[in-house]
Protein backbone atom coordinates (compact mmCIF):
# COMPACT_ATOMS: atom_id res chain seq x y z
CA UNK A 1 0.00 0.00 0.00
CA UNK A 2 1.45 3.33 -1.10
CA UNK A 3 2.00 6.10 1.45
CA UNK A 4 0.36 9.42 0.78
CA UNK A 5 2.81 12.23 0.10
CA UNK A 6 3.65 14.34 3.13
CA UNK A 7 2.23 17.89 2.81
CA UNK A 8 1.86 21.00 4.91
CA UNK A 9 -1.00 23.38 4.44
CA UNK A 10 -0.29 26.99 5.43
CA UNK A 11 -2.85 29.47 6.51
CA UNK A 12 -2.33 32.52 4.26
CA UNK A 13 -2.85 34.72 7.28
CA UNK A 14 -0.10 33.04 9.28
CA UNK A 15 3.36 34.59 9.71
CA UNK A 16 4.94 31.69 7.79
CA UNK A 17 3.08 32.33 4.54
CA UNK A 18 5.30 33.10 1.50
CA UNK A 19 8.49 33.26 3.56
CA UNK A 20 11.23 32.06 1.22
CA UNK A 21 14.36 33.15 3.08
CA UNK A 22 15.41 29.58 3.76
CA UNK A 23 15.81 28.99 0.01
CA UNK A 24 18.84 31.25 -0.27
CA UNK A 25 22.45 30.28 -0.76
CA UNK A 26 23.40 33.96 -1.27
CA UNK A 27 21.92 37.17 0.10
CA UNK A 28 21.95 40.68 -1.38
CA UNK A 29 23.67 43.37 0.64
CA UNK A 30 23.73 47.12 0.10
CA UNK A 31 27.25 48.57 -0.05
CA UNK A 32 28.93 51.93 -0.43
CA UNK A 33 31.92 52.21 -2.73
CA UNK A 34 34.38 55.03 -3.34
CA UNK A 35 33.38 57.00 -6.45
CA UNK A 36 36.41 57.46 -8.72
CA UNK A 37 35.83 61.23 -8.83
CA UNK A 38 36.08 61.46 -5.03
CA UNK A 39 39.13 59.21 -5.10
CA UNK A 40 40.84 61.42 -7.67
CA UNK A 41 40.18 64.78 -5.99
CA UNK A 42 43.34 66.20 -4.34
CA UNK A 43 41.19 68.44 -2.12
CA UNK A 44 39.31 65.40 -0.79
CA UNK A 45 35.90 66.66 -1.90
CA UNK A 46 32.82 64.47 -1.62
CA UNK A 47 32.05 65.23 -5.26
CA UNK A 48 29.31 62.65 -5.68
CA UNK A 49 27.68 63.93 -2.50
CA UNK A 50 27.42 67.57 -3.57
CA UNK A 51 26.55 66.62 -7.15
CA UNK A 52 23.52 64.77 -5.72
CA UNK A 53 22.18 68.04 -4.28
CA UNK A 54 22.95 69.85 -7.51
CA UNK A 55 20.99 67.20 -9.42
CA UNK A 56 17.99 68.09 -7.27
CA UNK A 57 18.44 71.77 -8.03
CA UNK A 58 19.30 72.53 -4.40
CA UNK A 59 22.38 74.57 -5.23
CA UNK A 60 22.92 76.01 -1.79
CA UNK A 61 22.98 72.53 -0.23
CA UNK A 62 25.40 71.45 -2.96
CA UNK A 63 27.67 74.42 -2.24
CA UNK A 64 27.58 73.76 1.50
CA UNK A 65 28.57 70.17 0.93
CA UNK A 66 31.38 71.30 -1.37
CA UNK A 67 32.86 73.87 1.04
CA UNK A 68 33.03 71.35 3.84
CA UNK A 69 36.27 70.36 2.11
CA UNK A 70 37.18 73.19 -0.27
CA UNK A 71 36.64 76.89 0.54
CA UNK A 72 37.63 78.02 -2.98
CA UNK A 73 35.13 76.42 -5.39
CA UNK A 74 34.80 79.37 -7.79
CA UNK A 75 38.60 79.44 -8.09
CA UNK A 76 39.05 75.67 -8.41
CA UNK A 77 36.26 75.50 -10.99
CA UNK A 78 38.49 77.71 -13.13
CA UNK A 79 42.09 76.68 -12.49
CA UNK A 80 41.99 73.05 -11.31
CA UNK A 81 43.07 70.52 -13.92
CA UNK A 82 40.15 68.36 -12.71
CA UNK A 83 41.74 64.92 -12.18
CA UNK A 84 38.25 63.96 -10.94
CA UNK A 85 37.09 64.09 -14.57
CA UNK A 86 40.06 62.04 -15.74
CA UNK A 87 38.91 59.36 -13.28
CA UNK A 88 35.18 59.71 -14.05
CA UNK A 89 33.52 56.43 -15.10
CA UNK A 90 31.16 58.27 -17.43
CA UNK A 91 34.14 58.94 -19.74
CA UNK A 92 34.01 55.24 -20.64
CA UNK A 93 30.35 55.60 -21.58
CA UNK A 94 30.50 58.87 -23.54
CA UNK A 95 32.23 61.86 -21.90
CA UNK A 96 33.22 62.64 -18.32
CA UNK A 97 30.85 64.70 -16.20
CA UNK A 98 31.89 68.37 -16.33
CA UNK A 99 32.49 68.50 -12.59
CA UNK A 100 34.64 71.63 -12.72
CA UNK A 101 31.91 73.51 -14.57
CA UNK A 102 29.30 72.68 -11.93
CA UNK A 103 31.78 73.50 -9.15
CA UNK A 104 32.49 76.89 -10.73
CA UNK A 105 28.75 77.55 -11.09
CA UNK A 106 28.17 76.80 -7.40
CA UNK A 107 31.09 78.99 -6.33
CA UNK A 108 29.91 81.89 -8.50
CA UNK A 109 26.33 81.54 -7.25
CA UNK A 110 27.51 81.60 -3.64
CA UNK A 111 29.31 84.89 -4.34
CA UNK A 112 26.30 86.46 -6.05
CA UNK A 113 23.82 85.20 -3.44
CA UNK A 114 25.98 86.01 -0.43
CA UNK A 115 26.01 82.49 0.99
CA UNK A 116 28.45 82.18 3.86
CA UNK A 117 29.77 79.68 6.37
CA UNK A 118 29.67 80.20 10.13
CA UNK A 119 31.87 78.83 12.90
CA UNK A 120 29.84 76.46 15.08
CA UNK A 121 32.66 75.26 17.35
CA UNK A 122 33.32 77.07 20.64
CA UNK A 123 36.69 78.88 20.85
CA UNK A 124 39.49 76.46 21.67
CA UNK A 125 41.72 79.08 23.27
CA UNK A 126 44.54 78.08 20.91
CA UNK A 127 46.29 80.45 18.50
CA UNK A 128 47.72 79.30 15.17
CA UNK A 129 49.93 81.25 12.78
CA UNK A 130 49.67 80.57 9.05
CA UNK A 131 52.56 81.88 6.95
CA UNK A 132 51.45 82.54 3.40
CA UNK A 133 48.03 83.34 1.90
CA UNK A 134 48.11 81.17 -1.20
CA UNK A 135 45.59 78.33 -1.64
CA UNK A 136 47.37 76.13 0.92
CA UNK A 137 47.51 78.77 3.62
CA UNK A 138 43.95 79.95 3.01
CA UNK A 139 42.63 76.39 3.16
CA UNK A 140 44.48 75.69 6.41
CA UNK A 141 43.27 78.95 7.96
CA UNK A 142 39.68 78.23 6.93
CA UNK A 143 39.57 74.74 8.42
CA UNK A 144 41.43 75.79 11.57
CA UNK A 145 38.90 78.60 12.12
CA UNK A 146 35.99 76.18 11.67
CA UNK A 147 37.64 73.96 14.30
CA UNK A 148 37.48 76.83 16.78
CA UNK A 149 41.06 78.10 16.74
CA UNK A 150 42.15 81.74 16.52
CA UNK A 151 44.05 82.11 13.24
CA UNK A 152 46.40 84.79 11.96
CA UNK A 153 47.85 84.83 8.43
CA UNK A 154 51.13 86.62 7.68
CA UNK A 155 51.57 87.50 4.01
CA UNK A 156 54.70 89.16 2.63
CA UNK A 157 53.00 90.55 -0.48
CA UNK A 158 50.77 93.65 -0.57
CA UNK A 159 47.72 91.53 -1.53
CA UNK A 160 46.62 88.01 -0.57
CA UNK A 161 46.35 84.98 -2.84
CA UNK A 162 49.95 83.97 -3.44
CA UNK A 163 50.52 82.47 -6.88
CA UNK A 164 46.78 82.59 -7.57
CA UNK A 165 47.20 86.35 -7.80
CA UNK A 166 50.79 86.74 -8.91
CA UNK A 167 51.18 83.64 -11.07
CA UNK A 168 47.79 82.88 -12.66
CA UNK A 169 46.77 85.59 -15.16
CA UNK A 170 43.41 87.35 -14.98
CA UNK A 171 42.16 85.74 -18.19
CA UNK A 172 42.11 82.44 -16.27
CA UNK A 173 41.18 83.77 -12.83
CA UNK A 174 39.35 87.11 -12.58
CA UNK A 175 40.44 89.06 -9.53
CA UNK A 176 36.93 89.84 -8.32
CA UNK A 177 36.36 86.09 -7.94
CA UNK A 178 39.68 85.64 -6.13
CA UNK A 179 38.99 88.57 -3.80
CA UNK A 180 35.44 87.42 -3.02
CA UNK A 181 36.47 83.93 -1.91
CA UNK A 182 39.40 85.23 0.14
CA UNK A 183 37.08 87.73 1.83
CA UNK A 184 34.62 84.94 2.66
CA UNK A 185 37.40 82.95 4.35
CA UNK A 186 38.64 85.93 6.34
CA UNK A 187 35.06 86.69 7.46
CA UNK A 188 35.34 83.68 9.79
CA UNK A 189 37.38 85.89 12.11
CA UNK A 190 40.79 85.20 10.58
CA UNK A 191 43.27 88.03 10.95
CA UNK A 192 45.23 88.79 7.78
CA UNK A 193 48.41 90.86 8.00
CA UNK A 194 49.77 91.93 4.62
CA UNK A 195 53.35 93.00 3.88
CA UNK A 196 54.50 90.98 6.85
CA UNK A 197 57.46 88.82 5.77
CA UNK A 198 58.66 86.20 8.21
CA UNK A 199 62.39 86.21 8.81
CA UNK A 200 62.51 83.68 11.64
CA UNK A 201 59.64 81.27 12.23
CA UNK A 202 60.54 80.41 15.82
CA UNK A 203 60.81 84.07 16.80
CA UNK A 204 57.44 84.83 15.23
CA UNK A 205 55.93 81.87 17.05
CA UNK A 206 57.31 83.00 20.40
CA UNK A 207 56.66 86.72 19.96
CA UNK A 208 53.06 86.13 18.98
CA UNK A 209 52.45 83.40 21.59
CA UNK A 210 51.26 81.02 18.91
CA UNK A 211 50.60 77.42 19.85
CA UNK A 212 51.33 76.09 16.36
CA UNK A 213 52.53 77.33 12.96
CA UNK A 214 51.63 76.24 9.46
CA UNK A 215 54.11 77.15 6.72
CA UNK A 216 52.63 77.67 3.26
CA UNK A 217 55.40 79.73 1.68
CA UNK A 218 54.81 78.59 -1.88
CA UNK A 219 57.45 78.50 -4.60
CA UNK A 220 57.95 82.07 -5.72
CA UNK A 221 61.63 82.13 -6.65
CA UNK A 222 62.36 81.59 -10.32
CA UNK A 223 65.06 79.11 -11.21
CA UNK A 224 67.89 80.62 -13.23
CA UNK A 225 70.08 79.38 -16.04
CA UNK A 226 73.32 80.82 -17.32
CA UNK A 227 72.79 82.15 -20.81
CA UNK A 228 75.53 84.29 -22.38
CA UNK A 229 73.94 87.63 -23.22
CA UNK A 230 75.04 91.04 -24.39
CA UNK A 231 74.46 94.00 -22.10
CA UNK A 232 71.55 95.19 -24.22
CA UNK A 233 69.68 91.89 -23.99
CA UNK A 234 66.33 92.05 -22.19
CA UNK A 235 65.95 88.89 -20.11
CA UNK A 236 63.16 88.53 -17.54
CA UNK A 237 62.19 85.72 -15.20
CA UNK A 238 58.65 84.44 -15.66
CA UNK A 239 57.39 84.98 -12.11
CA UNK A 240 58.54 88.60 -12.01
CA UNK A 241 57.07 89.10 -15.47
CA UNK A 242 53.66 87.75 -14.45
CA UNK A 243 53.71 89.60 -11.12
CA UNK A 244 54.50 92.91 -12.79
CA UNK A 245 51.53 92.36 -15.09
CA UNK A 246 49.35 92.01 -11.98
CA UNK A 247 50.62 95.18 -10.33
CA UNK A 248 49.38 97.39 -13.11
CA UNK A 249 52.84 98.30 -14.46
CA UNK A 250 53.50 95.60 -17.04
CA UNK A 251 56.88 95.61 -18.77
CA UNK A 252 57.30 96.67 -22.37
CA UNK A 253 58.04 93.42 -24.11
CA UNK A 254 58.41 94.63 -27.69
CA UNK A 255 57.05 92.90 -30.77
CA UNK A 256 58.84 89.55 -30.48
CA UNK A 257 58.98 87.55 -27.25
CA UNK A 258 60.68 84.20 -26.68
CA UNK A 259 59.71 82.14 -23.63
CA UNK A 260 62.21 79.51 -22.51
CA UNK A 261 60.58 76.58 -20.71
CA UNK A 262 57.82 74.01 -21.04
CA UNK A 263 55.65 74.26 -17.93
CA UNK A 264 52.34 75.95 -17.19
CA UNK A 265 54.14 79.16 -16.23
CA UNK A 266 55.78 79.22 -19.65
CA UNK A 267 52.35 78.91 -21.32
CA UNK A 268 50.94 81.73 -19.18
CA UNK A 269 53.97 83.91 -19.93
CA UNK A 270 53.61 83.49 -23.68
CA UNK A 271 49.88 84.18 -23.62
CA UNK A 272 50.41 87.21 -21.38
CA UNK A 273 53.13 88.59 -23.67
CA UNK A 274 50.66 88.64 -26.55
CA UNK A 275 48.13 90.48 -24.43
CA UNK A 276 50.79 93.05 -23.62
CA UNK A 277 51.32 93.83 -27.28
CA UNK A 278 53.73 91.23 -28.66
CA UNK A 279 52.88 90.36 -32.23
CA UNK A 280 54.84 87.14 -32.04
CA UNK A 281 55.41 84.84 -29.06
CA UNK A 282 57.51 81.68 -29.31
CA UNK A 283 58.00 78.98 -26.67
CA UNK A 284 61.40 77.25 -26.82
CA UNK A 285 61.58 73.89 -25.03
CA UNK A 286 64.45 71.42 -24.98
CA UNK A 287 62.32 68.27 -25.12
CA UNK A 288 59.30 67.10 -27.14
CA UNK A 289 55.69 68.15 -26.76
CA UNK A 290 54.86 64.83 -25.11
CA UNK A 291 57.50 65.55 -22.46
CA UNK A 292 56.29 69.07 -21.65
CA UNK A 293 55.34 69.40 -17.98
CA UNK A 294 52.60 71.86 -18.94
CA UNK A 295 49.10 70.45 -18.69
CA UNK A 296 47.73 69.42 -22.11
CA UNK A 297 44.81 71.85 -21.76
CA UNK A 298 47.26 74.71 -21.21
CA UNK A 299 49.24 73.72 -24.28
CA UNK A 300 46.13 73.50 -26.45
CA UNK A 301 44.86 76.90 -25.32
CA UNK A 302 48.28 78.44 -25.91
CA UNK A 303 48.49 77.05 -29.44
CA UNK A 304 44.91 78.17 -30.11
CA UNK A 305 45.98 81.74 -29.39
CA UNK A 306 48.69 81.63 -32.03
CA UNK A 307 51.76 81.07 -29.85
CA UNK A 308 54.43 79.15 -31.74
CA UNK A 309 56.29 76.20 -30.22
CA UNK A 310 59.89 75.24 -30.93
CA UNK A 311 60.51 71.83 -29.42
CA UNK A 312 63.84 70.01 -29.04
CA UNK A 313 65.71 73.30 -28.81
CA UNK A 314 67.77 75.13 -26.21
CA UNK A 315 68.91 78.74 -26.02
CA UNK A 316 72.63 78.98 -26.57
CA UNK A 317 73.07 82.75 -26.28
CA UNK A 318 71.27 86.07 -26.60
CA UNK A 319 72.74 88.95 -28.58
CA UNK A 320 71.62 92.14 -30.32
CA UNK A 321 67.88 91.46 -30.49
CA UNK A 322 68.35 87.84 -31.46
CA UNK A 323 68.63 84.48 -29.75
CA UNK A 324 70.71 81.60 -30.97
CA UNK A 325 69.10 78.23 -30.35
CA UNK A 326 70.72 74.82 -30.69
CA UNK A 327 68.74 71.88 -31.97
CA UNK A 328 68.54 68.88 -29.65
CA UNK A 329 67.97 65.17 -30.24
CA UNK A 330 66.77 62.56 -27.78
CA UNK A 331 69.21 59.79 -26.91
CA UNK A 332 68.22 56.19 -26.23
CA UNK A 333 67.18 57.12 -22.66
CA UNK A 334 64.98 59.98 -23.83
CA UNK A 335 67.41 62.66 -22.62
CA UNK A 336 68.04 65.61 -24.98
CA UNK A 337 71.52 65.89 -26.43
CA UNK A 338 73.03 68.81 -28.43
CA UNK A 339 73.46 68.39 -32.17
CA UNK A 340 75.73 71.32 -33.01
CA UNK A 341 73.05 72.69 -35.36
CA UNK A 342 72.08 76.30 -34.64
CA UNK A 343 69.27 78.60 -35.63
CA UNK A 344 68.63 82.31 -35.01
CA UNK A 345 65.34 83.83 -33.84
CA UNK A 346 64.44 87.49 -33.56
CA UNK A 347 63.63 88.50 -29.96
CA UNK A 348 63.02 91.80 -28.19
CA UNK A 349 62.49 90.05 -24.83
CA UNK A 350 63.40 86.64 -23.46
CA UNK A 351 61.34 85.26 -20.56
CA UNK A 352 62.88 82.43 -18.53
CA UNK A 353 60.27 79.98 -17.23
CA UNK A 354 62.50 77.20 -15.92
CA UNK A 355 60.69 76.31 -12.71
CA UNK A 356 60.33 77.68 -9.20
CA UNK A 357 61.93 77.23 -5.79
CA UNK A 358 60.84 78.11 -2.26
CA UNK A 359 62.64 80.71 -0.19
CA UNK A 360 63.67 78.67 2.87
CA UNK A 361 65.52 81.50 4.66
CA UNK A 362 62.92 81.63 7.45
CA UNK A 363 63.88 78.10 8.55
CA UNK A 364 67.46 77.88 7.25
CA UNK A 365 69.01 78.10 10.74
CA UNK A 366 66.80 75.37 12.23
CA UNK A 367 68.73 72.13 12.59
CA UNK A 368 65.58 70.03 13.07
CA UNK A 369 64.21 70.96 9.65
CA UNK A 370 65.11 68.68 6.74
CA UNK A 371 65.30 70.16 3.24
CA UNK A 372 66.09 67.78 0.37
CA UNK A 373 66.05 68.59 -3.32
CA UNK A 374 64.74 72.04 -2.52
CA UNK A 375 61.64 70.94 -0.61
CA UNK A 376 60.89 70.68 3.10
CA UNK A 377 60.33 67.17 4.44
CA UNK A 378 57.21 66.51 6.53
CA UNK A 379 55.71 63.42 8.15
CA UNK A 380 52.33 61.85 7.45
CA UNK A 381 50.66 64.52 9.60
CA UNK A 382 52.44 67.27 7.65
CA UNK A 383 54.53 68.21 10.67
CA UNK A 384 58.15 69.19 10.15
CA UNK A 385 61.02 68.03 12.35
CA UNK A 386 60.22 70.89 14.74
CA UNK A 387 57.28 70.11 17.10
CA UNK A 388 54.30 72.32 16.42
CA UNK A 389 55.50 73.57 13.04
CA UNK A 390 53.67 72.09 10.05
CA UNK A 391 54.06 72.75 6.32
CA UNK A 392 52.32 72.06 3.02
CA UNK A 393 51.78 73.14 -0.56
CA UNK A 394 54.55 73.92 -3.02
CA UNK A 395 57.28 73.85 -0.35
CA UNK A 396 56.84 70.12 0.44
CA UNK A 397 57.23 67.07 -1.84
CA UNK A 398 54.15 67.04 -4.09
CA UNK A 399 52.87 68.12 -7.46
CA UNK A 400 52.36 71.87 -7.47
CA UNK A 401 48.72 72.71 -8.17
CA UNK A 402 46.10 74.85 -6.46
CA UNK A 403 43.91 71.86 -5.61
CA UNK A 404 46.73 69.84 -4.07
CA UNK A 405 47.57 72.87 -1.95
CA UNK A 406 43.96 73.10 -0.76
CA UNK A 407 44.04 69.44 0.20
CA UNK A 408 47.30 69.94 2.10
CA UNK A 409 45.78 72.84 4.00
CA UNK A 410 42.77 70.82 5.07
CA UNK A 411 44.85 67.82 6.10
CA UNK A 412 47.29 69.99 8.04
CA UNK A 413 44.46 71.81 9.82
CA UNK A 414 43.06 68.55 11.16
CA UNK A 415 46.55 67.37 12.12
CA UNK A 416 47.24 70.64 13.94
CA UNK A 417 43.88 70.44 15.72
CA UNK A 418 44.66 66.91 16.92
CA UNK A 419 48.22 67.88 17.94
CA UNK A 420 46.92 70.80 20.01
CA UNK A 421 44.71 68.32 21.85
CA UNK A 422 47.62 65.95 22.42
CA UNK A 423 46.35 63.45 19.88
CA UNK A 424 46.98 62.33 16.29
CA UNK A 425 44.41 62.84 13.59
CA UNK A 426 42.80 59.49 12.75
CA UNK A 427 42.31 58.76 9.06
CA UNK A 428 39.08 57.10 7.93
CA UNK A 429 39.31 53.82 6.04
CA UNK A 430 38.50 54.22 2.36
CA UNK A 431 35.81 52.19 0.67
CA UNK A 432 36.54 49.88 -2.24
CA UNK A 433 36.71 51.77 -5.54
CA UNK A 434 33.56 51.78 -7.70
CA UNK A 435 34.97 50.67 -11.04
CA UNK A 436 33.16 50.92 -14.36
CA UNK A 437 32.68 47.15 -14.67
CA UNK A 438 30.44 47.21 -11.57
CA UNK A 439 27.92 49.57 -13.20
CA UNK A 440 24.85 48.56 -15.17
CA UNK A 441 24.95 51.32 -17.73
CA UNK A 442 22.03 50.28 -19.91
CA UNK A 443 19.83 52.48 -17.72
CA UNK A 444 21.69 55.63 -18.67
CA UNK A 445 20.68 57.55 -21.79
CA UNK A 446 23.04 59.45 -24.05
CA UNK A 447 23.73 62.90 -22.64
CA UNK A 448 26.57 64.81 -24.31
CA UNK A 449 28.77 66.92 -22.07
CA UNK A 450 27.85 70.60 -21.80
CA UNK A 451 30.32 72.82 -23.62
CA UNK A 452 31.36 75.98 -21.77
CA UNK A 453 31.46 79.13 -23.92
CA UNK A 454 34.82 80.64 -24.85
CA UNK A 455 35.93 84.13 -25.81
CA UNK A 456 36.51 84.60 -29.52
CA UNK A 457 40.09 84.43 -30.74
CA UNK A 458 40.77 88.08 -31.51
CA UNK A 459 39.68 89.23 -28.04
CA UNK A 460 41.63 86.44 -26.37
CA UNK A 461 44.87 87.83 -27.76
CA UNK A 462 44.16 91.48 -27.02
CA UNK A 463 42.48 91.60 -23.61
CA UNK A 464 42.73 90.03 -20.16
CA UNK A 465 39.00 89.20 -20.21
CA UNK A 466 38.20 85.72 -18.94
CA UNK A 467 38.62 83.18 -21.75
CA UNK A 468 36.33 80.37 -20.57
CA UNK A 469 32.77 81.21 -19.55
CA UNK A 470 30.65 79.50 -16.91
CA UNK A 471 27.48 77.42 -16.93
CA UNK A 472 23.98 78.80 -16.43
CA UNK A 473 21.56 77.22 -13.94
CA UNK A 474 19.79 75.04 -16.51
CA UNK A 475 22.90 73.51 -18.05
CA UNK A 476 24.59 73.17 -14.63
CA UNK A 477 21.55 71.12 -13.62
CA UNK A 478 21.81 69.04 -16.79
CA UNK A 479 25.53 68.44 -16.24
CA UNK A 480 25.04 67.41 -12.61
CA UNK A 481 22.38 64.91 -13.70
CA UNK A 482 24.90 63.18 -15.96
CA UNK A 483 26.52 61.76 -12.80
CA UNK A 484 26.18 57.95 -12.62
CA UNK A 485 26.33 57.87 -8.79
CA UNK A 486 29.00 55.18 -9.06
CA UNK A 487 28.95 52.71 -6.20
CA UNK A 488 26.33 54.44 -4.04
CA UNK A 489 22.54 54.13 -3.91
CA UNK A 490 20.63 57.17 -5.14
CA UNK A 491 17.15 55.71 -4.50
CA UNK A 492 16.18 55.04 -8.11
CA UNK A 493 13.67 52.36 -6.94
CA UNK A 494 14.95 49.75 -9.41
CA UNK A 495 15.59 47.15 -6.72
CA UNK A 496 12.22 47.92 -5.14
CA UNK A 497 10.42 47.57 -8.46
CA UNK A 498 12.01 44.38 -9.76
CA UNK A 499 12.04 42.28 -6.58
CA UNK A 500 9.64 39.34 -7.18
CA UNK A 501 9.27 38.73 -3.44
CA UNK A 502 8.57 42.29 -2.26
CA UNK A 503 11.62 41.87 -0.03
CA UNK A 504 12.97 45.38 -0.58
CA UNK A 505 11.80 47.86 2.03
CA UNK A 506 11.81 51.61 1.38
CA UNK A 507 13.04 53.44 4.46
CA UNK A 508 12.03 56.93 3.42
CA UNK A 509 13.57 59.82 1.47
CA UNK A 510 17.31 59.94 2.00
CA UNK A 511 17.32 56.72 4.03
CA UNK A 512 17.51 54.32 1.06
CA UNK A 513 16.38 50.68 1.49
CA UNK A 514 16.79 47.49 3.46
CA UNK A 515 16.13 43.82 2.68
CA UNK A 516 13.58 41.71 4.47
CA UNK A 517 15.52 38.46 4.48
CA UNK A 518 12.50 36.43 5.59
CA UNK A 519 11.09 36.92 2.11
CA UNK A 520 14.21 37.32 -0.05
CA UNK A 521 15.09 34.08 -1.79
CA UNK A 522 18.42 35.37 -3.15
CA UNK A 523 17.55 35.49 -6.86
CA UNK A 524 19.94 38.42 -7.46
CA UNK A 525 17.64 40.42 -9.72
CA UNK A 526 18.26 43.51 -7.58
CA UNK A 527 22.00 43.24 -8.23
CA UNK A 528 21.46 42.85 -11.97
CA UNK A 529 19.17 45.87 -12.14
CA UNK A 530 21.05 48.26 -9.83
CA UNK A 531 22.49 50.96 -12.14
CA UNK A 532 25.24 52.14 -9.81
CA UNK A 533 26.57 48.81 -8.51
CA UNK A 534 25.51 49.43 -4.91
CA UNK A 535 24.29 45.87 -4.21
CA UNK A 536 26.38 42.69 -4.01
CA UNK A 537 25.56 39.05 -3.37
CA UNK A 538 27.29 37.48 -0.39
CA UNK A 539 27.33 33.79 0.60
CA UNK A 540 24.58 32.98 3.05
CA UNK A 541 25.80 32.77 6.60
CA UNK A 542 25.25 29.37 8.18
Amino acid sequence: MMQKPFAITLDVGSSLANKTGSWRVERPVYVDRMPPCNDGCPAGENIQGWLYHAEEGDYEAAWRGLVEDNPLPAICGRVCYHPCETACNRAKLDEAVGIHGVERFLGDRAISQGWHVTVDRPPSGKRVLVVGSGPTGLSAAYHLALLGHAVTIYEAAPAPGGMMRYGIPKYRLPRDVLDAEIEAICSLGIRLELEHPVGDVVEEMQDGSYDAVFLALGAQLSKRAYIPAADSARILDALSFLASSEDGEPPRVGRRVVVYGGGNTAMDSARTAQRLGATEAVVVYRRTRAQMPAHPVEVEETLAEGVKMTWLSTISRVEDGKIVIEKMVLDETGFPQPTGEFETLEADTVVLALGQDTDMSAIAHMGDMSVRDGVLQVDDDMMTGHPGIFAGGDMVPAERTVTIGIGHGKKAAHSIDAWLRGERHATVARHELATFDRLNTWYYSDAPKTVQPELEGIRRRSTFDEVVGGLEADNALFEARRCLSCGNCFECDNCFGVCPDNAVVKLGPGLRYSFDYDYCKGCGMCVTECPCGAIVMEPERV
